[in-house]
C-alpha cells in the first residue's frame, strides 16, 4: 500500500467550509477514475487551520495516477495546498 499526504493551510475560521467542500466532493459520486478504490482521510487542526489529506492506494502506479488527478483538482478558496509527499505503507490496521 502507498500513501499520498498533502498538507493544507486555511484560515481557522474557514475549517468547517473546507470540510464541507471535501464532504460534498466525496458524496457527489463524481470520483475521477484514477481515484476509484482509494481510501481517504482528512485531518484538521481547528486552532491552526492546518490540515492533512491522506489518500491510500493499492500500488505505486495507482498512487502516481491518483497524484495526477489530485493535482488537477482545485482546493478551492477555503484552503491552500502547501506540500505533497509520498510514502510506502508497510504496516496498516485501518480497513
Amino acid at each position: 500500500m502507498y500513501a499520498r499526504v498533502a498538507t493544507f493551510e486555511s484560515d481557522p475560521a474557514k475549517v468547517d467550509d473546507a470540510i464541507a467542500m471535501v464532504r460534498a466532493e466525496v458524496e457527489s459520486g463524481d470520483t475521477p477514475a484514477a481515484l476509484e478504490g482509494t481510501k481517504m482521510l482528512m485531518l484538521v487542526n481547528r486552532e491552526s487551520g492546518k490540515g492533512l489529506g491522506i489518500t491510500l492506494f493499492e500500488s505505486e502506479e495507482a498512487m502516481r495516477r491518483g497524484d495526477e488527478a489530485l493535482n488537477a483538482m482545485n482546493p478551492g478558496s477555503t484552503e491552500r495546498r502547501t506540500s505533497v509527499e509520498f510514502y510506502e505503507v508497510p504496516v496498516q490496521t485501518v480497513t
